[in-house]
């Protein structure tokens, strides 16, 4: 089983206490955002867990307690973008922060288990090719060595973040005038030693040197782990999506970012509603188990299946 922490949510930046008691009482419960009474009880020992992926824009608060993950393999999706607090108004400073930390963690796990992730990209009046052009690099150079990979994506439209999209002005550039400008962040990208890609992206960028993007990524889970997976493509995930199959922990409405791009959040006012609910020993994050719930335990185990002769990091 690959563990999903979080699409939906970032659980490293608000919510590693409560993250690290499941650790401790070894299981999870995940509300099924379909049929809110369906919850999942699902066991998060090492013995079924291949692989977890966090997600995150600020890991800082686990740095302390990275040791309570020592039985666990493990990697971060990592988002630093350009963009000040009118678009992510609850970040932290990044060049005091962020990237300092990008750079700690990467030292404490090694640079092929930290991505660094720039997406996604909004053109406004403000945030210009040219500006995100600057950005790219000073960021880039600021990290060389300390990652193998960036992702990028461009912003889509979803009914949860379509007001704030038109607020901001944003504007698409024409195919030609796109691909000129990923093309540049390819260039970039390979002059500090990086790998870029997109993540599900219709437009095929491979002419620019950006190759498809997995951001549950088989090929690098099996060399963290030092094993091959039996593991599918994610069919919840959108088509252009390459991910394979995981098991998401989070909960809609909960990130504090406050980042107005973001596709998880229907509103200010429903994020502060649930996180007053929030309970770091509850099972379910930011909620709570209720009368009328059915918890279904789920079936989950390994899917590690052949021993491969593969240099591993032996740090977590």
């Amino acid at each position: 089983m690959i563990l999903s922490v979080s699409r939906r949510t970032d659980i490293p930046a608000y919510y590693s206490d409560w993250f690290f008691n499941r650790i401790k009482e070894g299981y999870i419960c995940v509300r099924n955002p379909m049929n809110i009474h369906q919850v999942s009880k699902i066991s998060i020992s090492p013995e079924f867990v291949d692989c977890i992926v966090f997600w995150t824009k600020n890991a800082s608060p686990m740095f302390d307690r990275l040791e309570m993950l020592s039985d666990y393999k493990y990697y971060f999706q990592y988002t630093i973008t350009g963009y000040g607090k009118d678009f992510e108004p609850n970040v932290p400073d990044k060049k005091k922060v962020i990237l300092p930390n990008f750079k700690a963690l990467s030292e404490k796990i090694g640079a092929d288990r930290v991505i660094w992730r720039y997406d996604p990209i909004m053109f406004s009046q403000r945030y210009t090719p040219e500006y995100h052009l600057r950005a790219f690099s000073r960021i880039a150079e600021t990290l060389r060595g300390h990652t193998k990979k960036c992702v990028i994506s461009f912003v889509d439209k979803y009914v949860k973040n379509s007001k704030n999209i038109a607020k901001a002005n944003a504007y698409e550039l024409p195919e030609d005038k796109l691909r000129e400008f990923a093309g540049r962040l390819s260039a970039v990208a390979k002059d500090n030693g990086m790998v870029i890609a997109t993540c599900a992206e219709k437009l095929d960028l491979q002419s620019c040197g950006i190759e498809h993007n997995c951001c549950i990524d088989k090929q690098l889970i099996e060399k963290i782990i030092g094993m091959s997976l039996r593991v599918k493509k994610d069919k919840v995930q959108r088509e252009e999506c390459g991910c394979m199959e995981s098991m998401e922990v989070g909960t809609y409405n909960t990130c504090l970012n406050g980042c107005i791009y973001c596709y998880a959040n229907y509103s200010c006012e429903s994020v502060n509603k649930n996180f007053a609910k929030y309970d770091l020993n509850s099972p379910i994050l930011c909620d709570s188990i209720s009368e009328g719930d059915k918890v279904t335990e789920r079936k989950v185990k390994s899917l590690a299946v052949l021993q491969m002769s593969l240099m591993t990091d032996d740090s977590n």
